[in-house]
């Protein structure tokens, strides 16, 4: 044999199994978990365990206290299988887990803690303060109030328009009609508050600087009753009891945008979505119209509902579900909930009253509803409803006489209720929940009396 095959025969010695077996390298630690030293390894033995089914190999080294302790590190039964480990089921006997429906429950577990935990929201038994309002109009079609962002309520009692300014607490009167027959009815703050827009009873549309009280200008059109308003940035859009809407360009020499003529009798309800991209109009032979923006000048609407079976009039666009439209009216008692999107009525509440005005609550999800006439016991109350459940959170306000108009304030805390009996009710109703027993509100802390002239 010569000096290379000796060579290559004590390298296959020096590497063999059987030599690391016979000679084992020592080490102080026995090597790494997930990649093991291959000089700690018998591995004669294990291909023989691997490859021999039928021979039972034991080994003093591997006694029942050792096979004790694996089978606790291992989380192994009596029989050598895995417990508590998921090993999936038939779809029929378990519960979706599909990420987003836990995330969801989860969320939802979240919302239900939150809500237990958060502080209870009392209903108002009473109004927070009234003013004397004489003057004012028992006529369920006018909207003669209206609160502007700078926080200065207006509202016309008879011929006169008065602004009550709730941080100076001052009470000034705009103007004073001298024609007889010729009040305002209808009254609506501009989005930037500068200037309020009137209507009249004998056709007029006037746009008023309520710093300067002077006339700014007068748009014509018309030829019956304006009694309805609705701002959408420049535009000023109007309806009247000649059965038509205008759109007034008011930074136009030539005002009249366009001018359309669905109805077939009195507007009485006008509201801009708060995106401004679509205009709901009611009228007094039943009908609710949704109007593109985009597509008013050619008289098309987006959709016609017919559904209510009386004037429509309360009109609120939901300021977190831009589509969602809700309406009340005169003689029906059904608040409706519409989807404008898909052109479809997904709620509709009984009231057992007429219907006067909707505000929808931008603190919580609710909607508060003002109402009249009823020929049971839920006359001339205020109710407040969850939604998109539609239950009834509560009812508060017992007018003797019916409500007239509401108006919320800029800050979504105050509503004023007007009413017959010609005063104007203040119900702090919306809102976060009040802790403790305090229930003080920027207006509980302007007004000194209860009662109080708006004039």
């Amino acid at each position: 044999m010569d000096q290379s095959d000796k060579l290559r025969l004590l390298q296959s010695y020096w590497y063999s199994p059987r030599r690391l077996h016979d000679s084992p390298t020592r080490y102080d630690f026995p090597g790494d978990r997930f990649l093991p030293n291959r000089s700690l390894m018998d591995l004669d033995r294990a291909h023989t365990l691997l490859t021999n089914k039928t021979t039972d190999f034991k080994s003093s080294k591997c006694n029942e206290v050792y096979q004790q302790k694996l089978i606790e590190s291992q989380s192994l039964n009596s029989e050598g299988k895995r417990i508590m480990v998921f090993r999936g089921s038939s779809k029929s006997s378990t519960k979706s887990i599909r990420f987003v429906d836990e995330l969801r429950q989860q969320m939802a577990a979240i919302s239900d803690n939150k809500s237990k935990q958060a502080a209870y929201r009392s209903i108002p038994k009473a109004e927070m303060i009234v003013f004397d309002a004489p003057g004012l109009m028992d006529d369920y079609y006018v909207n003669i109030m209206s609160w502007g962002k700078n926080n200065v309520l207006a509202v016309g009692l008879g011929p006169t328009l008065y602004l009550r300014n709730s941080v100076d607490q001052r009470t000034h009167k705009l103007f004073h009609v001298r024609e007889e027959d010729n009040w305002p009815t209808s009254i609506t703050w501009s989005e930037e508050t500068q200037t309020l827009a009137v209507g009249y009873t004998c056709s007029n549309l006037q746009l008023w600087d309520a710093e300067s009280s002077k006339l700014i200008r007068s748009l014509q059109g018309h030829s019956g009753r304006i009694a309805s308003t609705a701002w959408n940035g420049h535009i000023l859009t109007s309806g009247s009891r000649d059965k038509s809407i205008i759109n007034h360009d008011i930074r136009a020499r030539n005002h009249l945008a366009s001018c359309i003529k669905k109805h077939s009798d009195e507007v009485c309800g006008l509201k801009w979505s708060n995106e401004g991209d679509r205009l709901a109009s009611g009228g007094s032979e039943k009908q609710l119209y949704i109007w593109e923006a985009s597509k008013m000048s050619s008289s098309k609407f987006l959709h016609r509902f017919t559904d209510h079976c009386a004037a429509v009039k309360a009109l609120a666009w939901c300021p977190y579900q831009h589509n969602v439209l809700a309406s009340g009216g005169w003689n029906d008692r059904c608040i409706r909930i519409w989807n404008t999107q898909k052109g479809i009525c997904i709620h509709s509440i009984e009231t057992k009253a007429q219907i006067s005005g909707l505000e929808w609550n931008r603190h919580h999800r609710e909607i508060l509803s003002s109402h009249g006439y009823s020929t049971g016991e839920d006359q001339n109350k205020l109710c407040l409803w969850k939604y998109p459940s539609m239950t009834k959170v509560g009812e508060f306000g017992n007018h003797e006489p019916r409500i007239i108009n509401l108006c919320q304030s800029p800050d979504g805390v105050t509503v004023v209720s007007a009413v017959a009996d010609e005063t104007l009710r203040f119900w702090d109703v919306f809102g976060p929940p009040t802790t403790g027993t305090s229930m003080a509100s920027d207006l509980q802390g302007l007004f000194s009396s209860r009662n109080s002239l708006i004039r």
